[in-house]
């Protein structure tokens, strides 16, 4: 009965050694060693720009349906230097579009008058980067609408505080509008931007030495404007280019012939689409 059992566990023994079940953990090196933790499900990826997540085909595409959409391709990576930069103690460059010969472009939405509620859910679904350039005089009743935009990554910029033509005004009081806005957002959302969008599209070289003295990166432009079922081009040909620079606003029903914000992004986001681009973040270039 002795040899039985002697026998039967120097089997078993060899068993273990040729299975690897072993009572060690997997990467622990040697007796005394600590335990491997137990293992965990991993974080979900984060899809750039409505890109599906690895390993979770359809995400994105059912959050895109919901809004009647299809998702963009993700962006490609950004460059390690960015392409545009403001020497120190130079200008403040004055930007339409980004140098890139990738296929993207960059969402600006400007002022902040409409606040849909519906917006929020939509960019937070889609995960389209955007900068937003607010103007207090817009959002001064309300400047927490855009707190989980800012919170969802979206850029934040200036538009200074009473949106006027800065071309009429002295360096001294667009410095005042400049660095006002830049306070007020600092204030509000724990960051001072780094981007600025004269009212219009207006400015002088007093534009700029204001803008450098509020702390301004760059002056940003743009190359085409979202309307209400059509973008407005600058160029003859009617087309978007790489890097291009769009603009649109926070508009209402009232502005937009009874369609929604939620409706006028849709229609935006179709056309940039229907020419073979996808929306890069703004803030990765500049």
């Amino acid at each position: 009965m002795k040899k039985t059992i002697a026998l039967w566990a120097a089997l078993t023994a060899v068993a273990l050694l040729v299975t690897g079940c072993s009572g060690q953990q997997p990467g622990a090196e040697g007796p005394g060693a600590a335990p491997a933790p137990a293992r965990t499900t991993a974080p979900s990826v984060e899809p750039p720009a409505g890109g599906e997540a690895p390993g979770a085909p359809g995400g994105a595409a059912a959050a895109y349906r919901k809004w009647g959409l299809k998702p963009f391709a993700a962006p490609p990576a950004p460059p390690a230097v960015k392409p545009v930069l403001r020497r120190a103690g130079g200008q403040v460059p004055v930007i339409s579009e980004i140098p890139t010969t990738e296929k993207i472009v960059f969402i600006t939405i400007d002022d902040g008058a409409e606040k849909d509620p519906e917006f929020v859910t939509m960019m937070k679904d889609l995960r389209i980067p955007v900068t937003m350039f607010l103007t207090d005089s817009a959002i001064r009743g309300d400047y927490a609408y855009f707190a989980p935009l800012v919170a969802q990554g979206h850029g934040l910029a200036n538009h200074t505080l009473t949106h006027p033509n800065l071309r009429t005004l002295s360096q001294d009081a667009q410095r005042r509008e400049i660095c006002g806005q830049q306070t007020k957002l600092k204030d509000r959302y724990g960051t001072a931007p780094r981007l600025f969008r004269p009212p219009y599209g207006n400015w002088n070289e007093a534009t700029r030495a204001a803008a450098a003295e509020c702390g301004v990166d760059a002056i940003v432009l743009w190359r085409e404007s979202m309307q209400i079922k059509n973008m407005q081009y600058q160029r003859g040909d009617r087309k978007l280019h790489p890097g291009d620079i769009v603009l649109a606003h926070f508009r209402g029903p009232s502005e937009l012939k009874g369609r929604t914000m939620t409706e006028m992004t849709a229609t935006m986001l179709r056309r940039i689409q229907e020419q073979g681009f996808t929306v890069a973040r703004l803030e990765d270039y500049v």
